[in-house]
């Protein structure tokens, strides 16, 4: 039997050591990362980024942060995230899906 891991899973181990300084728990127990979608074939990885309220003081640093993670994983060629419940979702999400980020 394999115990070989697949690449969602590997992502999934790589966002628990992701904290939010705030609270002190993990951005996957705190229900910030929704809907990952991972293409183990292309490498792209998808998922939504809910801050942990429209005002979030930490909103860049975090998801910039997770984003640092999730691209840290071998095999993940590349990352598709959207924003959502932020102020400025819609900056975020095209700062964030930026390359040089």
């Amino acid at each position: 039997m394999s115990l070989k891991t697949t690449l969602r899973e590997e992502i999934l181990l790589k966002l628990v050591e992701v904290i939010d300084p705030e609270t002190g728990v993990d951005v996957l127990r705190m229900r910030l990362i929704e809907g990952l979608i991972v293409d183990e074939t292309t490498g792209l990885v998808k998922y939504c980024f809910r801050p942990s309220s429209p005002l979030c003081p930490l909103a860049v640093s975090l998801a910039t942060e997770i984003k640092h993670a999730v691209a840290a994983v071998p095999g993940v060629k590349r990352q598709q995230i959207e924003v959502t419940n932020y102020i400025k979702a819609a900056e975020l999400t095209e700062l964030i899906n930026q390359d040089d980020v």
